[in-house]
């Protein structure tokens, strides 16, 4: 901290810089007041503002465009951005149908689902959402948590029907909480997802996936129910005797390949089609050795047959009597919100990259409506998926019409092609979810969490932790909590600071930041950097106390001139309420004691507005409220070079 002397203005100067006083805004009408904070609230983007000034037909027609994006672009749409679009949804076609037969075994559904669930709900999308890049589909997050949430309460294998319709309900219950969500504009409820949070998740459902894969590349037939590390391990090494090396090969070998073809498009990003293609290949692969080999004959377990035809109705299987509809809400709700937040994101980046925007309250209605619609017709839950969707984005697609072009060739694999699915083994299923979830653990930005901030590196390990040694929902249970603490700890602790003044200026920063500030003497400035409410009053009026005292033994040990004055910046105080008011008529009462002024620097409109109708400006005198903290300090000045420190009263010509 600088211990230049402050130069001090003159008088006629500090008349000069002191012309103008902090205004007090005008009062409002309560429901005008409420009726803002409402609109800043829940439409900040102001989604309203392109009907203004428009006709009722046009009205109308931009209503149905804000519902249906593909009313907007589908006019537009050119024979160039078909053939763009035709190569994108063939090339994400050929990823859909081996990764959704693999995710629906995850979620201990029949293979076929994951076929249903990739014609359907892309199609939705397409006229619903109004991201072009996002591509449809199923995930493995979700897959488990619906396998590990429904299965405690029933079990797939010996209550199979009961389990399909209670995964129908729960990706309906699901659908109708994002679409709620965004059609009541409470979008920012997925905020408490940090993206610490969401490595930190999906890293560790990444690495319990692949240790559930382990069932498939080792070719056994009993496995636990449990996903946490401990029951997976000690299922798989209790089971020596009857693991099989013919999957064991298969599935490393697979592995490998596609492991390989991956590393190679991530080095020539143009050959991206070549991983894209990579687990059909092994699907097909896989299929002629099992069928030339007759491998199921010697442990190679394989899907079987698969059903022809297109989705079955299934809104008549929708459970809604107890008991299992609380089970099935509850899924709905937590892989509802993991979904959407996935699908957001992904969105989000890739629109980014192309340079427009996606509207996140649109995308939750349009995810939750093909979720709703896509229960009816034998659908389990989907989003938008980071790897289909990163294929989609390379394929160079233009709009949503690759969705619509992957669910054409999917509806096409329905009708003709699934008796060719009958010999594939799963051991190379379980390949391919292996590969899919290396992808989803990020060492990279994990590591920048570490460099950066270290509680997000907290909030992410324990999230990872949470999920590999406890379960899917504990971890996400512990790293929700652990962001709303640190978000309560910002709200309950702001911080501080002791401003000093910057040599040959009037700029006052803090003296931390930048050391060659320089005090003032006989004044401390001290700046609040959080609004004021009741949940951080308590610790401010404590903290500012403290402040007060140190600066007083600080000089006294010094034998400088005893501390007159206290400014409080409130510039990053954007509201205050009734405990805040409180907390400052307290301080005022402890700095009068000691015969020290508090002096207020540039207070907000809606801080000014509260001070004012509590009477607090009347107690500590308006003449004490200053624009700045130059002009304060100025005012402080002023009064130590020009009256006695004891008589010391208010500068009336400010």
């Amino acid at each position: 901290m600088g211990n230049a002397d402050f130069v001090y203005p003159s008088t006629s100067d500090h008349q000069q810089q002191c012309t103008h006083r902090v205004a007090i805004p005008p009062a409002q009408p309560f429901f005008t007041s409420l009726k803002n904070s409402l609109k800043e609230t829940f439409f900040p983007d102001d989604p309203l503002r392109q009907f203004k000034n428009k006709t009722p037909s046009k009205k109308f027609i931009l209503g149905l465009q804000y519902l249906f994006p593909i009313l907007e672009w589908a006019p537009r749409y050119s024979l160039q951005f078909l053939k763009s679009d035709l190569i994108s949804g063939i090339t994400i076609a050929s990823l859909a149908i081996p990764q959704g037969i693999s995710y629906a075994k995850l979620a201990n559904l029949p293979p076929i689902l994951g076929l249903y669930s990739s014609f359907i709900p892309p199609l939705v999308y397409a006229m619903m959402g109004s991201s072009r890049d996002l591509a449809v589909g199923t995930v493995a997050v979700a897959s488990l948590l619906t396998a590990s949430m429904l299965g405690k309460e029933v079990n797939a294998a010996e209550h199979p029907t009961l389990y399909l319709h209670l995964a129908f309900t729960a990706t309906f219950f699901a659908g109708l909480l994002q679409a709620s969500l965004g059609l009541l504009r409470l979008g920012f409820i997925v905020d408490f997802l940090s993206h610490a949070t969401i490595v930190g998740f999906m890293a560790g459902a990444a690495t319990v996936v692949i240790l559930q894969q382990l069932k498939g590349i080792l070719g056994l037939d009993h496995f636990t129910k449990s996903t946490d590390i401990i029951s997976v391990l000690h299922s798989v090494f209790s089971q020596t005797h009857e693991w099989s090396w013919e999957s064991g090969v298969l599935g490393v070998g697979f592995l490998f390949f596609l492991l390989v073809t991956r590393y190679f498009s991530k080095r020539r990003p143009k050959f991206f089609w070549i991983s894209a293609m990579a687990p059909l290949t092994s699907v097909i692969l896989g299929s002629l050795l099992v069928y030339l080999t007759h491998a199921e004959k010697h442990g190679v377990q394989i899907i079987g047959n698969l059903k022809k035809g297109l989705n079955p109705l299934s809104f008549g299987d929708l459970v809604f009597t107890t008991p299992y509809m609380t089970t099935a809400l509850k899924t709905g709700m937590v892989t509802g919100i993991i979904a959407l937040a996935e699908g957001i994101a992904v969105g989000r980046s890739f629109a980014m990259f192309k340079h427009y925007n996606i509207d996140g309250n649109k995308e939750m209605i349009a995810i939750g409506s093909m979720n709703i619609v896509g229960s009816c017709f034998s659908c389990y839950l989907t989003t938008g998926p980071f790897s289909r969707s990163a294929v989609n984005f390379n394929a160079g697609c233009k709009t949503a019409m690759s969705n619509v072009i992957m669910a054409v060739a999917v509806m096409f694999t329905l009708l003709f092609l699934t008796p060719l699915f009958h010999y594939t083994p799963l051991v190379v299923l379980s390949a391919i979810i292996i590969s899919a979830m290396l992808g989803l653990v990020d060492y990279d930005a994990a590591i920048h969490l570490w460099n950066v901030d270290k509680f997000d590196f907290l909030v992410c390990i324990s999230a990872y932790i949470g999920v590999i040694f406890a379960s899917v929902e504990v971890g996400l249970v512990i790293a929700v909590a652990i962001s709303v603490l640190r978000l309560l700890l910002f709200v309950a602790r702001p911080r501080t600071f002791i401003l000093g003044n910057l040599p040959n200026s009037t700029i006052y920063r803090n003296v931390e930041q930048y050391p060659n500030a320089n005090n003032v003497h006989g004044v401390l400035i001290l700046e609040i950097d959080a609004p004021i409410y009741f949940a951080n009053s308590s610790y401010l009026r404590e903290r500012i106390t403290r402040w007060i005292d140190e600066e007083e033994d600080k000089l006294k040990s010094t034998g400088k001139t005893s501390l007159q004055y206290v400014i409080l910046d409130m510039t990053a105080v954007g509201n205050i309420d009734t405990s805040g008011i409180s907390m400052l008529e307290e301080v005022k009462k402890t700095t009068d004691r000691r015969e020290i002024k508090l002096v207020l620097a540039n207070p907000g409109a809606e801080v000014m507005k509260k001070l004012n109708k509590s009477k607090f400006l009347e107690n500590i005198g308006q003449e004490w409220v200053y624009l700045t903290v130059g002009e304060a300090v100025n005012a402080c000045n002023y009064k130590l070079h020009t009256c006695k420190p004891a008589e010391s009263q208010p500068w009336n010509n400010v």
